[in-house]
């Protein structure tokens, strides 16, 4: 199974960006889902949370500004940021949760780096 974010990029504060998780390859189901980010030299923070109810938790710094998602046709879970900062700069990663090959379990994609700066 593979997962891979991209979308990041650098942005000017105020700017906006849409990442995207595709998850391919022996993905049977997908329970739950989430967006996480590390910013240098911190640890790594939930961002956005899609539980297996379909609700979705946001961190306090991001509620209003962005907004996950996700298309279970297409095994993809989605991040739309707007109004980024400066302290949004963090490499992003997603997450997701289900039966994966045969098996149930996490799997953490590999990051995109978000860089917020004029």
């Amino acid at each position: 199974v593979q997962l891979q974010a991209s979308g990041g990029g650098l942005v000017e504060p105020g700017g906006s960006l849409r990442l995207s998780c595709p998850a391919s390859g022996g993905v049977e189901s997908i329970t739950a889902a989430g967006w996480y980010r590390q910013a240098p030299g911190k640890q790594r923070e939930v961002v956005a949370e899609i539980t297996s109810g379909g609700n979705i938790n946001y961190a306090e710094s991001v509620k209003g500004r962005f907004t996950a998602s996700r298309n279970h046709g297409l095994n993809t879970i989605y991040l739309q940021m707007e109004a980024l900062r400066p302290d949004d700069t963090a490499v992003y990663y997603c997450n997701i949760v289900g039966f994966l090959s045969g098996e149930y379990r996490h799997l953490w994609g590999q990051g995109t780096l978000v860089t917020v700066s004029s």
